[in-house]
């Protein structure tokens, strides 16, 4: 095969000398613009596994890089005073430079061809190729060429950065953080040969601005960015290697994603994208060299499978993307995630985290490195880091002991102790009578209060029978249902150290449906009552019942029913109150903006919106206990563009704060069936996060959350204070119990006569261990 790759980075490089290797009859010519030995940047950095993966391809490349590059395992952070490091982390520094070197010769080795000093601007020049690989870059001309195909996403980040060098070793991959009087500013450094580091500065625009960099020259950067960092530099002075550069040389990051890898020219020759043409990914973790170079791996990879011929060009690219694409989006999501961090830090973590959490936060800050994954890595550090989680919460751990992971610190609220920060999620089962609990919910909710949560919540109780979301949903507003409701808080307080929490809510818009598996927010077909709103509305178009606009007056009955249901429920010993005020049901109605159209006070601004939600709080407030906590439920999103957005969702959680909250349920959505909510992980984490930072109230995450180590890298990140878990509560009633033993945390108290299973559990999962296998 004839192949032409434009640009002569990491990934054109690579790719040409393993196809070279996988078939030296090929013809293969690698075109870069600069001259030999040109390039922008200092070092570059990967990980080990990708070391590993160059020696499987092409041993004598990857050997010639392990002679250059430096090793190091740990990540060392300065941060108000404090020298924070930890170990295990395994990266790969080398210079951009020494790299290309080391490509350039082994292609020339091999037989490959290198023209410099030569602009490619059409694929088009090249009509006698069979493969074109456009390995040009960020800017890739040849994907802007063909850009209605490609169908590239670029999206420019708000952050400021300076890529310089320094003749100052680090021993580390190091981070220091400085505040000045507009901002913080963040250095990311490692070293990359035996004489030089990069050190990448970094800030907001605002901060940037702020600070004049927005007018001043290389000179002048370089200069502003030694005085800030001269007590780190220690005497020696950052070298840029920009000067090609126009202006101060200060860059946004762009984010490349694009629809399609590969199309077919006009001349019948087939076009693939590789490396930062197709794909970036932030430098917050180091994957722009390690996606490079994968991707030149996964082509050659395909052509060796499939074979290396023109007949095979189709399906070997058509092949390359299908699998590639997925590794490529997983890194990219990781470096977004980490890029976030970076972006917010100064407004979400810096002020507000004490050094130990802000290191933690900031190793985990991709999602990619868990809380057992970093016992792995250096369990010292990790088990040093949780002891002083446990004693800044005043629990004394010998130094003898292991400390508690973070789920199972106890937190206090008000005069409330919870013995850990696991919450049974209130879960709609759909099985009352008359609004009232019954024997099912005595067994559902006394199991899990012997499964080892430190709050057992009850679903959504409602405060009138026009306020059920369906016939068999809970209610307190008769004599009937709370004394069912007694029975089960005095059978939790006797036979479990659970605490007892109950949510009150009106289903408002969303009332008079079906039970669940007959139709979820289907209307009844036939009994249905009139339902109400803050505004006319249908929440399925044209199938559910229309809600009416409540009037003033209602809404004093209603706010009444809430009393109500309060004092109840502080009557008969609940622990812990929810308002729920998420998911579209009334009051969540007058909050976003897609529901509320009213005219008068309680409609049109944020504020007015809040207006009767927060009256509704403080009225239950004011009955309810002071020594006993209360927290708010809230759709931090709607998920729909004109509905509420998170940065609205921190102003209802001060708004909550200041009328009393102790606490905020951040869950998102279920407002409009026109949302697009994005699913994963721990998907609504970053809203309690956000909301705990930026508005200085505890949060209670919520979202697939499904193992210990979620809760416990949620928790010691300083994301949320408690994290509410649905769904495996369903599987597992003893899901807090089966977690601890699945981790080796033996400390956990079990129910008396459930202590038997307690040690045969245990035993299980350390076989499963011993023998090398993930404990399930």
């Amino acid at each position: 095969m004839k192949i032409v790759c434009i640009g002569g980075g990491p990934a054109g490089l690579y790719f040409a000398l393993l196809m070279k290797r996988l078939n030296p009859a090929h013809d293969i010519t690698v075109i870069e613009r600069n001259r030999p030995y040109d390039t922008f940047g200092w070092g570059v950095v990967f990980s080990d596994a990708t070391m590993d993966n160059m020696r499987q391809w092409d041993a004598p490349t990857a050997d010639a890089i392990q002679q250059a590059f430096n090793h190091w395992d740990d990540i060392e952070l300065l941060f108000k005073g404090q020298v924070i490091r930890s170990g295990g982390h395994g990266f790969v520094g080398i210079g951009r430079k020494k790299l290309l070197n080391i490509l350039q010769a082994r292609c020339e080795a091999l037989g490959v061809r290198l023209v410099f000093e030569q602009e490619v601007d059409d694929d088009a020049a090249f009509a006698d190729a069979d493969l074109i690989v456009a390995s040009d870059g960020i800017n890739s001309r040849i994907r802007t060429l063909h850009q209605a195909q490609f169908r590239p996403e670029l999206v420019v980040r708000p952050n400021r950065y300076i890529w310089l060098g320094t003749r100052k070793l680090y021993d580390a991959f190091t981070f220091i953080f400085e505040k000045t009087e507009h901002g913080w500013f963040q250095a990311h450094i490692y070293k990359f040969d035996q004489h030089t580091s990069t050190f990448i500065v970094e800030c907001p625009e605002p901060v940037w601005r702020a600070h004049g960099l927005d007018q001043a020259t290389q000179e002048a950067s370089v200069a502003f960015c030694e005085k800030l960092f001269a007590r780190h530099l220690q005497g020696e002075r950052l070298m840029t290697n920009a000067r090609h550069l126009r202006g101060s040389a200060w860059l946004n990051f762009t984010r490349v994603k694009c629809d399609r890898w590969w199309v077919r020219n006009a001349n019948g020759a087939h076009v693939v994208l590789m490396g930062d043409a197709v794909h970036t990914a932030h430098f917050a973790i180091g994957s722009g060299t390690k996606l490079a170079l994968e991707d030149a791996i996964g082509l050659t990879r395909e052509f060796k499978r499939l074979g290396d011929s023109p007949a095979q060009i189709e399906q070997v690219l058509s092949d390359y993307q299908a699998s590639r694409s997925v590794e490529a989006l997983r890194l990219q999501n990781a470096a977004w995630n980490a890029m976030e961090w970076f972006e917010v830090c100064g407004e979400r973590y810096c002020d507000q985290l004490e050094p130990p959490q802000f290191m933690y936060s900031m190793l985990t800050r991709s999602q990619r490195i868990s809380h057992e994954n970093l016992r792995l890595r250096d369990r010292q550090w990790l088990e040093g880091y949780e002891r002083w989680f446990a004693g800044r919460d005043g629990l004394a751990v010998a130094d003898a002991a292991r400390p508690p992971p973070p789920m199972f610190t106890p937190y206090t609220v008000r005069g409330v102790t919870l013995k850990n920060r696991v919450v049974v999620s209130p879960m709609a089962q759909y099985s009352c009578v008359d609004g009232v609990p019954g024997d099912y919910h005595l067994v559902h909710l006394g199991a899990r209060a012997l499964g080892g949560a430190g709050l057992v919540m009850a679903e959504m109780t409602c405060v009138s029978p026009e306020g059920r979301i369906t016939p068999g949903c809970p209610g307190l507003y008769n004599a009937e249902q709370k004394a069912a409701w007694q029975r089960i808080a005095d059978w939790i307080h006797e036979h479990s150290d659970a605490r007892f929490g109950m949510q009150i809510g009106h289903a408002g818009p969303k009332a008079s449906t079906r039970l669940a598996w007959d139709g979820t927010d289907l209307p009844l077909p036939q009994g249905n009552w009139p339902i109400v709103s803050a505004s006319p509305q249908q929440y399925l178009p044209g199938i559910s019942q229309r809600a009416r606009a409540l009037t003033q007056a209602e809404m004093q009955v209603i706010l009444q029913q809430f009393v109500q249901a309060a004092q109840s429920a502080a009557d008969i010993g609940v622990d812990w109150l929810e308002l729920h005020c998420a998911h579209g049901y009334l009051l969540s109605a007058f909050i976003s903006p897609l529901t509320n159209q009213r005219t008068d006070e309680y409609g049109g601004s944020l504020e007015n919106r809040l207006r009767f939600p927060l009256e509704v709080f403080r009225a239950m407030r004011a009955v309810w206990p002071p020594q006993r906590p209360m927290s708010v439920r809230i759709s931090a999103t709607d998920w729909v563009e004109g509905g509420t957005t998170p940065a609205d969702a921190v102003a209802i959680a001060r708004a909550f704060k200041e009328a009393g909250a102790d606490l905020i349920d951040c869950s998102s959505g279920q407002v409009s069936k026109q949302e697009q909510p994005v699913f994963g992980r721990m998907w609504q984490t970053p809203f309690a996060d956000r909301i705990r930072q930026e508005a200085g109230i505890a949060t209670m995450a919520v979202g697939a959350i499904s193992e210990a180590d979620h809760v416990n890298s949620i928790i010691a990140a300083g994301r949320a204070d408690l994290c509410a878990v649905a769904r495996p509560h369903l599987a597992n009633p003893a899901w807090t119990l089966t977690e601890a033993a699945r981790i080796g945390y033996a400390d956990m108290t079990w129910p008396r006569p459930y202590f038997q299973g307690k040690r045969q559990l245990e035993a299980g999962f350390e076989r499963a261990r011993a023998a090398g296998g993930a404990p399930i």
